[in-house]
């Protein structure tokens, strides 16, 4: 592992309450980081994705870092390599680093616990780059996918790949359904 993921340093315990943890809003999620790659000594990243029907990634890949979700509530439809499948509460989805994936929320709201092995620094840096420091413990007002802001913090960064905008048609009735070609 290259020293720059790696901390000297044996990481301390962690306990975190719910409402520890720095707190971002991304892509119309709050994202609360509970465990950093500096606090588990490049081991991995830790955090809560609070979500709300209609978020949508782009397709994308990670390079040199594993992605896992655990769905504690909600539902989410996750594309790996082409094929789609929901993951309801419970479900767990592991895509290994480099497979092309993307996820959107069905439900009115989804709580999902992502894991990033190992800790990426330069992961944690993109989420930063491409969000902004929450206000509150809360979601943020719906809006569209920012892809250029996106795309520019993961060329910064190198830690995303963006192949592509979402797999998914936006959701019905909003304003993005009446103008896409998966529209009927």
């Amino acid at each position: 592992m290259p020293a720059e993921q790696r901390s000297s340093a044996a990481p301390a315990p962690i306990v975190a309450a719910p409402e520890d943890g720095e707190a971002l809003w991304f892509n119309q999620d709050l994202l609360v980081f509970k465990a950093t790659s500096e606090t588990t000594g490049g081991a991995f990243a830790l955090f809560e994705e609070h979500s709300q029907r209609g978020k949508a990634t782009p397709l994308h890949a990670h390079p040199d870092a594993d992605e896992s979700f655990y769905v504690l509530e909600g539902e989410v439809l996750i594309e790996i390599e082409g094929t789609q499948q929901a993951a309801g509460s419970g479900g767990f989805v592991a895509v290994p680093r480099g497979v092309p994936h993307a996820f959107t929320v069905t439900s009115d709201t989804a709580i999902v616990l992502t894991m990033i092995t190992p800790g990426s620094p330069a992961l944690e840096a993109f989420f930063r780059d491409a969000g902004e420091p929450a206000p509150a413990h809360r979601l943020p007002p719906p809006g569209p996918l920012d892809i250029e802001r996106i795309q520019a913090a993961a060329t910064r960064h190198g830690s995303v790949v963006i192949l592509g905008p979402p797999p998914f048609p936006p959701p019905a009735g909003s304003d993005a359904a009446s103008q896409s070609p998966h529209a009927a």
